[in-house]
């Protein structure tokens, strides 16, 4: 089996455990995801199968779309409600000051990724020091917050926000610094992923529902649930090779434009393609490179 299936991941299970899961329920041993999601967090978890797999880098770049509940007066070790309480305050704004907080984090900022996260810094994540009582100075990282929107109301302790937003932002700390602006502190009690790129919740499948398959010997019907990682790249210019050039260039050659007759106007707005083979079966993501020859696309990403 090789594709992407859309996963819901259930509150209370890890990334990992999913991934580990999903190896059994297909039989495949390289598996990976498209981002950490806490677990305490549930929601989209695409969950790549096979040479899928090759991809994640560009999945993990994608743009998300977060709702998270925040818990405003109580400030954690952890960020969420799972931690260790450091702090309580009362809460003493009102809902036209949440409001123009909250849009004072609208935009490009730098963000201190938290202690408790799966950053490696030498070669240990970040939470692990964490559990051991050690703190280390982090880098801050530029991301993107598109949108925030109140999705559940002010109720005068508590509200959840729909937040559209970079990678690699972290929405525990965006609500931690959003009730340290308020001055009452904050942490998030729920944390959903609504989408990653074009995997939505809607499209999502239950991780009990592909079990069950499994557990009734249907595996086809799980196979039938990838989607091909060809779907990450509509926006690409597709190249057709004839079957002498798809076998070089799965042998690893370089495919010259000016002998496979492509057009260099392929590549006016990328420098990637999609390649096919004549029976029109996708089997890569080619690259055009410069040689002393002229310009010729390699396979990036190979998926047979």
């Amino acid at each position: 089996m090789n594709g992407i299936i859309n996963i819901y991941k259930p509150s209370g299970m890890t990334s990992h455990s999913v991934v580990s899961r999903i190896r059994k329920f297909t039989g495949v041993k390289r598996v990976g995801h498209s981002g950490t999601l806490d677990p305490m967090a549930c929601g989209v978890l695409p969950v790549l199968v096979g040479n899928a797999a090759s991809v994640q880098e560009l999945i993990t770049g994608h743009d998300k779309v977060y709702r998270a509940g925040i818990l405003f007066g109580v400030t954690t070790d952890t960020a969420d409600i799972t931690g260790t309480v450091t702090e309580k305050k009362n809460v003493e704004f009102t809902e036209k000051d949440l409001q123009d907080v909250i849009s004072r984090f609208i935009g490009k900022q730098m963000q201190v990724p938290p202690m408790y996260s799966a950053i490696k810094m030498d070669g240990v994540k970040l939470y692990d020091l964490a559990r051991r009582g050690i703190e280390v100075e982090r880098k801050a990282r530029e991301i993107i917050i598109y949108s925030i929107t109140v999705s559940k109301a002010f109720d005068g302790v508590r509200c959840e926000l729909d937040i559209s937003c970079s990678k690699g932002t972290y929405i525990r700390t965006l609500g931690e610094d959003i009730g340290k602006a308020l001055g009452c502190g904050a942490c998030l009690d729920k944390l959903e992923r609504l989408s990653c790129g074009k995997y939505t919740s809607e499209d999502a499948v239950k991780l009990e529902d592909v079990e069950q398959l499994y557990l009734n010997g249907n595996t086809k019907a799980i196979e039938d649930m990838l989607t091909s990682p060809e779907t990450l790249f509509a926006e690409l210019s597709a190249v057709h090779l004839p079957e002498f050039y798809t076998r070089l260039a799965l042998n690893g050659a370089e495919i010259y434009l000016k002998k496979a007759r492509v057009p260099e106007k392929l590549f006016e707005k990328s420098n990637m393609c999609r390649l096919y083979m004549d029976n029109n079966n996708f089997f890569a993501i080619g690259e055009l490179l410069d040689y002393p020859d002229g310009k010729a696309i390699k396979i990036k990403y190979r998926f047979v």
